[in-house]
């Protein structure tokens, strides 16, 4: 006779679908809500998704905010900022890499810049980002079918997040826009190459949390990324000459 699932593996499913049905309301309200609707719908997505957690009983440490994990999340966040940071240095004294980074949506000034990279990143990408995909998603599907599992599904998943906001990418990265080309053909191409992209650096991301055990590790990668990007976006813009 066939054992019976217990009943957190029977638990497993519906809050699964909970999950994306999360996302899907979270991504609709990014996209086609007022502007910073994600400093709202992001933290309490994250506060949503914790509670499907648990109640499908995961633990603090399952979804990576246990605290036996935080020191070791932290060592591992301070060092991807630094590799990070010093990597958008180097790429910003090198001509040929600039044109990456003039990206006309961070146009607005060093002030507007500030604000995005220190409370938009933080708190309307990174927080709901990381406790979705890297949090709950990767926890409950780590407890369905181990890491390799975890990773690949979270990681596809994450890559989709992004089309929405790839759509109009070939339009306001020049360095895109050489690449794909204008029109209907190169914003195919631009949300085929960010879903790509995104998707392969989720893996990494789990791979991080995997390794610390800690949200904090991929969070500080993923706000290192987006939040110094912008930083270095706009210093580049407002550079003379």
């Amino acid at each position: 006779m066939a054992a019976r699932p217990s009943t957190r593996e029977t638990a497993t499913g519906p809050a699964l679908c909970a999950t994306v049905a999360v996302l899907v309301a979270v991504a609709t309200a990014g996209r086609f809500g007022p502007p910073g609707a994600m400093l709202l719908a992001g933290p309490l997505g994250a506060a949503g998704l914790l509670a499907l957690a648990r109640g499908a009983g995961l633990s603090a440490d399952d979804v990576g905010i246990g605290r036996r994990s935080w020191r070791r999340g932290a060592a591992y966040a301070l060092v991807c900022v630094s590799v990070v940071a010093a990597g958008y240095a180097v790429a910003a004294l090198i001509p040929a890499l600039r044109p990456a980074f003039l990206d006309t949506r961070y146009r607005s000034g060093p002030g507007a810049a500030v604000t995005a990279a220190l409370l938009l990143v933080p708190l309307g990408t990174v927080l709901f980002e990381e406790v979705a995909f890297r949090g709950v998603l990767w926890g409950l599907l780590h407890r369905r079918g181990g890491a390799t599992l975890a990773t690949l599904v979270s990681s596809g998943l994450f890559g989709l997040w992004h089309v929405l906001p790839s759509l109009r990418l070939h339009r306001v990265n020049p360095a895109v826009a050489q690449i794909v080309g204008p029109g209907r053909n190169g914003q195919l191409l631009a949300v085929a190459g960010a879903v790509v992209f995104t998707a392969a650096a989720g893996a990494v991301l789990c791979e991080l949390r995997r390794r610390s055990g800690s949200l904090l590790a991929p969070a500080g990668l993923h706000w290192a990324v987006n939040g110094l990007g912008i930083l270095a976006t706009a210093a580049l813009l407002s550079a003379p000459g």
